[in-house]
C-alpha cells in the first residue's frame, strides 16, 4: 500500500495576520476537552475507512498548533498510533510561532512524540514582523529557533520575501544570514496578495503597492542561487532542503498520495475520494456532535480529476513525474493528459526536461511554472 499520512487542523491564533488566508479564528476561550473528543472521533471516522494502512507521516498544521497544550497532542498521538500504527521512522511534525510562551513547551511536545518542528519566523528584522502583524520580534524568533534545535532532531522555518520595497541586496543579505543558522529545511514564500485578507483591502484602497512581477521573478532568481549554493535546493517550488531533509508529510501531497485531513476545514484524499471539514471551529464541533465525523463534504473524484491534480501537484516537484506510470494510474494515454505539442515546445525552449520515463521543469521554467501547467493539462482530460 501507499505510504498513508494524517493532517490535523488547530485553526486558533492570538491575531489575524494581515497576508494570511488560512483557515484561522481568534477566540477569548477554547474548550479543551471538547476539542480533544472532537478531534478524536474525526480521527476514529477516518481509521475505518483506512484499516490497515500505518501512518509514514503526521503533521499538526494551523492556525497556530503550537497553541495546543502538548498532554492534547499527546493524546492525539497515542490514538494515531492505535488505530492506524506508525511506521518505522515516522515524522511527526507541528508548526510553532517562536514566541517565548509557545518556545516554552518545545520540551513537552518533544517528550509527547513530535519530532520535527517547522517555525514561522516570516522575517529576520523587527519592522517587518510588525509590518506582517507578527507578534514577535527577532530576539524571540532566535531564541525560539536555538531551542528548537535543541528540543527536535529536524527543523525547519519559514520566511517571506518579495515584499513591498524589499531589494535583491536586502533579501540576500537577510536570506545568507538565514542559510547560516544550520537548519536543514527552510520554506521560503514570496508574498502575496490573498483575496479577503487585510493586505488585499489595503492594495485596493491604494495604501499598499506589492512588488513588481519583474522585481519579484529576480528574487525568486536570487533565492534559488543562494539556496543551491548552499546545499539546500529548490525540490519544491518553495521548499528548500538538504538531501534527506524534505518534508516526508508534505510529499505525499505533491506525489498525490493519500492523506487524512481532519480538524476544522481539513482537506483529504484518501481511496480516490475528496473530504473537507466544516471551516467555523463551532460548526465543525456540531457536526462532530451530530455525525461522529466534521465532514461538510465528500466526493468520490473521476480519474480525469485526479490525473490533472497528479500532474498539476508533481510538476511543483524538482523530480518531476513520470507520465507513463501516471497514465497506467488513472487509465489514460500520456497524450490524454499532457498536451504534447505544448510538451514538445517548452523542452525546446529549455522549459522542461523530457525523457522516456521522466518529465520534470527545468530552473529555466521554474519562474513561469504556473503559465506551463495551464498549457500542459489537455483539453481531453479537463472536458473528460
Amino acid at each position: 500500500m501507499q505510504p498513508l499520512a494524517l493532517y490535523v487542523h488547530w485553526p486558533f491564533c492570538l491575531a489575524k495576520c494581515p497576508y494570511c488566508d488560512f483557515n484561522s479564528h481568534v477566540r477569548a476561550r477554547t474548550d479543551i476537552a471538547a476539542w480533544q473528543a472532537a478531534l478524536l472521533a474525526d480521527m476514529r471516522h477516518e481509521a475505518r475507512l483506512t484499516p490497515g494502512r500505518p501512518l509514514s507521516s503526521i503533521f499538526f498544521g494551523g492556525g497556530t498548533p503550537s497553541l495546543m497544550p502538548p498532554a492534547l497532542v499527546e493524546a492525539l498521538l497515542a490514538e494515531a498510533e492505535r488505530l492506524w500504527g506508525f511506521a518505522p521512522g515516522i515524522e511527526i511534525t507541528l508548526e510553532a510561532n517562536p514566541s517565548s510562551v509557545e518556545a516554552a513547551n518545545f520540551a513537552a511536545l518533544s517528550s509527547a512524540g513530535i519530532n520535527r518542528v517547522s517555525l514561522g519566523l516570516q522575517a529576520l528584522d523587527d519592522n517587518t514582523l510588525k509590518f506582517l502583524g507578527r507578534l514577535h520580534d527577532v530576539s524571540e524568533s532566535l531564541a525560539a529557533l536555538d531551542l528548537a534545535q535543541t528540543h527536535f532532531g529536524r527543523v525547519s522555518f519559514d520566511l517571506i520575501y518579495a515584499r513591498p520595497g524589499q531589494t535583491p541586496a536586502q533579501w540576500e543579505a537577510e536570506l545568507k544570514r538565514a542559510l547560516g543558522f544550520g537548519t536543514g529545511h527552510l520554506s521560503l514564500y514570496q508574498l502575496t496578495i490573498e483575496p479577503g485578507t487585510r493586505f488585499a483591502t489595503l492594495v485596493r484602497e491604494g495604501k499598499l503597492a506589492p512588488l513588481d512581477d519583474d522585481e519579484a521573478a529576480d528574487l525568486f532568481a536570487l533565492t534559488r542561487e543562494l539556496t543551491s549554493a548552499a546545499s539546500l535546493p529548490a525540490y519544491e517550488t518553495s521548499n528548500h532542503a538538504r538531501p534527506g531533509e524534505e518534508s516526508r508529510h508534505n510529499l505525499t501531497y505533491w506525489r498525490y498520495q493519500d492523506y487524512i485531513g481532519i480538524g476544522p476545514g481539513a482537506h483529504g484524499r484518501r481511496l480516490g475520494a475528496a473530504t473537507v471539514r466544516h471551516k467555523k471551529p463551532e460548526n465543525f464541533l456540531r457536526a462532530v456532535s451530530e455525525h461522529g465525523q466534521g465532514i461538510v463534504e465528500e466526493r468520490q473524484l473521476t480519474p480525469s480529476e485526479q490525473a490533472i491534480e497528479a500532474v498539476l501537484m508533481g510538476l511543483r516537484l524538482a523530480e518531476g513525474i513520470s507520465p507513463p506510470a501516471l497514465a497506467a494510474r488513472f487509465g489514460f494515454a500520456e497524450d490524454e493528459m499532457i498536451d504534447r505539442r505544448n510538451r514538445e515546445s517548452f523542452a525546446r525552449m529549455g522549459y522542461l526536461n523530457d525523457t522516456e520515463t521522466c518529465l520534470k521543469v527545468t530552473e529555466q521554467g521554474a519562474p513561469v511554472l504556473e503559465a506551463l501547467l495551464a498549457d500542459l493539462v489537455t483539453d481531453t482530460i479537463i472536458a473528460a
